[in-house]
């Protein structure tokens, strides 16, 4: 992705519900279930996620004013 310019914002391990959902440093991942439903309780590491790429985002557009 690094080729066509994409930024990568992963989250690491820089928040307990990273653990929670299973410890993936690359990215929350969710298997689903047949009621189309996350098997996993992972709301909080996605929106842990979120925050970040918001916060990283912020960054980006502040270095370009």
């Amino acid at each position: 992705m690094m080729h066509w310019g994409a930024i990568i914002v992963p989250p690491g391990y820089t928040d307990a519900s990273i653990f929670k959902a299973g410890g993936n440093p690359y990215g929350t991942s969710v298997t689903q279930g047949q009621d189309g439903k996350p098997i996993e309780d992972v709301k909080d590491a996605v929106a842990y996620q979120v925050k970040r790429l918001v916060q990283v985002v912020g960054w980006i557009k502040k270095g370009r004013e």
